[in-house]
């Protein structure tokens, strides 16, 4: 099992600690510098989020592809408000132009008012789900389906459906920690995408999504979301940890948001949020911006060295994380020291540990 990294490109360099630099909803500059450094650090991919207010996905990743030759992308995709169809044929498209370097994040729901802002009124969470579902169906035929083909769900119809244009390889990453969700990862995902837990919380979630997916005859890989923070020792970098908590609770108090009593909607910040009652969990799993932002999203850490950070990734990789989305407080700022400090050393470890895996396998058959 090999080990790959994710990066991040936001519109701007606008982060938990500090407004954008400049102010602009979409920075060209800042993705296009965002895009090279990591691409120079040897990350494998970058994510390009989506929101409902925010810059379109696809055409930012675009741009970043067309200033890039290696550099891969999670474009995240949220199914309902474009036809499968139609998004299947976008996809593929990018994922032609930029040389088989394209993957899509599926996101099935986010707060009501998200929804909302694109039209989907008063839906449940189930009902969500479900659409999906038939949503990667199609999505999939698009892809695969040498002949036209017809389609009649609960949520689209199409006939004669059929994309002329294939995509080389684009995986399918998927993330939701409900029951619903995890039904839908084992039927379609290549990637299921977790965020940081402890150890034990990501063994039982890793254990669960395979038996479903055992089930369809599938085998995902699992990505692992966290914020490293790294320092020359393991005092400075708690210290930094502290300081980016107190910029956070200064900025958000300032903003009138809370830091406390959050109830968020879905079930993996919920769970997220109990983890987060203790600032410190296993060794080096820090929740401390998590407890103050009611756990939204990529929000916990790893703190330590270089190679205490990487040792305990480590940890996760033998747990069956094989994927890892890494970003910092300071965007390109990081992003830089991980390619420079972090990763080298994953990598290393890894290759040691599969070497070893190796000859141990071969001392047994013999």
């Amino acid at each position: 099992m090999t080990v790959k990294f994710i990066g991040y490109i936001g519109f701007n360099d606008n982060s938990e600690i500090h407004a954008a630099t400049r102010s602009r909803v979409l920075d060209r500059d800042y993705v296009e510098a965002a895009a090279r450094a990591q691409e120079e650090g040897r990350f494998d991919r970058v994510l390009i989020p989506f929101g409902s207010a925010s810059p379109e996905s696809q055409i930012v990743a675009a741009h970043a592809a067309a200033i890039t030759t290696t550099l891969g992308f999670l474009v995240a995709h949220r199914p309902g408000f474009t036809q499968p169809t139609l998004a299947a044929r976008q996809l593929a498209t990018l994922d032609q132009l930029s040389g088989g370097r394209v993957a899509v994040h599926i996101i099935t729901g986010g707060a009501d008012e998200e929804m909302a802002r694109d039209g989907d009124v008063g839906s449940l969470k189930a009902t969500r789900y479900q659409r999906t579902d038939e949503y990667l169906e199609v999505l999939r035929r698009e892809w695969t389906e040498a002949q036209p083909f017809d389609h009649a769900g609960r949520f689209f119809q199409a006939r004669g459906a059929f994309s002329a244009i294939k995509p080389d390889n684009l995986p399918v990453f998927f993330g939701g920690s409900s029951p619903e969700a995890i039904g839908v990862a084992g039927r379609h995902a290549d990637v299921y995408a977790l965020w940081g837990e402890t150890l034990e919380q990501v063994q039982d979630v890793v254990r669960t999504v395979r038996h479903a997916a055992a089930q369809h005859g599938r085998k995902p890989g699992f990505s692992l979301s966290l914020r490293p923070v790294i320092a020359d020792t393991e005092e400075a970098a708690w210290k930094k940890a502290d300081a980016i908590v107190e910029q956070v609770r200064a900025l958000r108090e300032a903003a009138g948001q809370p830091t406390s009593g959050h109830r968020p909607p879905n079930a993996g910040s919920l769970r997220l949020l109990e983890t987060a009652r203790s600032q410190r969990r296993d060794t080096r799993l820090w929740t401390g911006v998590a407890a103050l932002t009611g756990a939204a999203g990529n929000s916990t850490g790893l703190v330590g060295t270089p190679e205490q950070v990487a040792d305990a990734m480590l940890e996760y990789y033998d747990v069956g994380i094989d994927h890892f989305l890494i970003r910092g407080f300071e965007p390109l700022a990081d992003s830089i020291q991980y390619g420079r400090e972090l990763l080298p050393l994953v990598r290393a470890k890894v290759a040691q540990r599969e070497s070893t895996k190796r000859a141990e396998d071969i001392a047994l058959a013999s």
